[in-house]
């Protein structure tokens, strides 16, 4: 992906696109691929970097959310389950399958999580991961050395997927550039034009790198912005009413050894009616996550010290090693785009993750809610109303088949697997310039390369954008990411052409990102 061709091609004169998306994100990203895989002309814009917000900040799992079924959302269980298998098999350098163990500590338990867990396997049909099982408390322990074993009777293991969020929306973006779309981060939406009677004929674009504007026509506008989805719909009506309950969930990063195996830990009911999960995740224990209401939807969201403090409790209540404070490596915040409900409950986790669809008087059509797992569905679903938008009849989704650009049936070794058919390209800028080929920080296997190619291809602009989301430095080890920031400031600096005042001016802006993610214990 680069920015200046694709600047270059939006400001064509007198082209009408036939969608443009607002936001880019894992809903906006999956409406672009599918409505590029079917043949329309499609524009694309992130006020910030891709995946800035809640997409960069999941549990990393592609699931079909057991927790689903104990609250009779067979169908989203189900639609889910499908999408997880088709993403397994489009993104394989992404995604893996991942073995869960849910401890049992009493006979009730065993009965209604094995019954559970078979009708989740049945739902997956021929997408199945691997039947699930129960698992003698031996078998547990030595998969899982550090749980209680006090009452223990075993576990029932299952498996779910797991993947790198970020990595993901960088190759969509990157799969619906090679089809024909046209993606742009660091673009601001500032103005919805209109024709005589009220319908929508285009937008109006801030560059927030060039700090330039510019104007393009489109015959249907998508509002994908997640949890800003309000403030889109406001600047089409003002008088628009709420679609959006932002919900905050945090998730901590510590030592693997903490969990003492690869098996990740699912703890089925939290006091708050939950769930929480201990995940393997590049090396580092992930656990999460909370369930907290939020009146305001934020860019970076900061974790809660009751949360904190949830999770690690939670935590140590199974673990013989209790984590605390002093153990977080990291903690990271994202918000959930809820859809409000019309009645009834308002508890977060009683609201659906289902999607649904919107379509203003104006002709603006909206995605709200969802989640990762079923960002292509939701896709497919909002292109399916270009018809009713513009009168013109589209092919039907491709999506389902669709190889993820980065796509290889032979995943390299190590940490250069997220990068699948890339990392050739990448250990060969290595080769040309052996200075690319030095460590960006010691305990981590990155090199400078990296940072070229992130720069050069996957159009990355600020140092965040590097550390956070095309490494996943940041969220792992925001200390190590801090004292990487310089050297990835410099390699960026060159090939950006950038001068000494964006270095410094970058690191200010980093660090004090960076501080968001770190626990500063009393």
């Amino acid at each position: 992906m680069n920015r200046e061709t694709t600047l270059h091609l939006l400001q064509e004169k007198n082209k009408v696109w036939d969608l443009a998306i607002i936001g880019g994100g894992a809903s906006g990203l999956g409406v672009a691929l599918d409505a590029v895989s079917r043949g329309l002309s499609v524009t694309l814009f992130e006020k910030a970097d891709f995946a800035k917000g809640t997409s960069s900040r999941s549990t990393k799992l592609i699931h079909g959310g057991v927790r689903y079924l104990g609250q009779g959302q067979a169908y989203l269980v189900i639609e889910a389950l499908k999408e997880r298998g088709f993403l397994l098999k489009n993104a394989p350098h992404l995604t893996s399958k991942q073995s869960f163990l849910i401890p049992i500590y009493t006979w009730w338990d065993r009965i209604q999580y094995s019954i559970g867990l078979k009708l989740y396997d049945w739902m997956a049909g021929s997408l199945s991961l691997g039947p699930s099982k129960f698992i003698s408390k031996e078998e547990t322990l030595r998969r899982l050395p550090t749980l209680q074993a006090g009452q223990l009777q075993g576990a029932v293991r299952y498996y779910d997927g797991q993947f790198d969020d970020a990595r993901l929306a960088i190759n969509l973006a990157q799969t619906a550039e090679e089809l024909g779309a046209c993606l742009l981060n660091y673009a601001k939406i500032t103005e919805l034009s209109k024709d005589a009677n009220g319908k929508l004929t285009g937008l109006k674009v801030r560059d927030m790198d060039r700090k330039e504007s510019f104007h393009i026509q489109a015959k249907m506008i998508v509002n994908a912005t997640g949890v800003f989805a309000d403030k889109i719909l406001q600047l089409d009506n003002p008088q628009a009413p709420k679609t959006i309950q932002p919900s905050q969930g945090i998730h901590l990063i510590l030592d693997l050894e903490f969990l003492g195996g690869n098996d990740a830990l699912m703890i089925p009911k939290t006091k708050d009616g939950r769930v929480l999960f201990g995940v393997p995740w590049h090396g580092k224990l992930l656990l999460g996550t909370t369930d907290t209401i939020r009146e305001k939807a934020k860019l970076e969201p900061e974790a809660l010290q009751e949360e904190i403090d949830f999770v690690l409790e939670t935590a140590s209540a199974y673990l013989t090693r209790k984590p605390g404070r002093k153990d977080v490596k990291a903690v990271f915040a994202g918000l959930r785009p809820l859809a409000i409900p019309k009645e009834g409950s308002t508890k977060t986790k009683e609201i659906s993750r289902s999607h649904k669809i919107i379509i203003s008087p104006s002709g603006l059509v909206s995605l709200i809610g969802g989640k990762w797992t079923t960002f292509r569905k939701m896709g497919a679903d909002t292109v399916s109303y270009f018809t009713q938008v513009t009168g013109q009849s589209i092919a039907a989704s491709t999506t389902s088949t669709q190889r993820i650009h980065g796509y290889t049936e032979t995943i390299p070794p190590g940490h250069w697997g997220i990068y699948g058919s890339d990392a050739q390209k990448i250990q060969a800028l290595a080769v040309h310039d052996p200075s690319l080929a030095e460590l960006i920080h010691p305990n981590f296997p990155h090199i400078l390369a990296e940072v070229v190619w992130a720069c050069q291809s996957e159009m990355a602009l600020t140092v965040e954008d590097v550390l956070s989301r095309r490494i996943r430095l940041l969220i792992l080890d925001p200390e190590a990411a801090v004292a990487a920031a310089e050297r990835v400031a410099r390699i960026m600096a060159k090939v950006l052409q950038k001068k000494e005042s964006w270095i410094a001016s970058e690191l200010i802006k980093f660090n004090k990102i960076a501080e968001k993610y770190m626990i500063h214990t009393p």
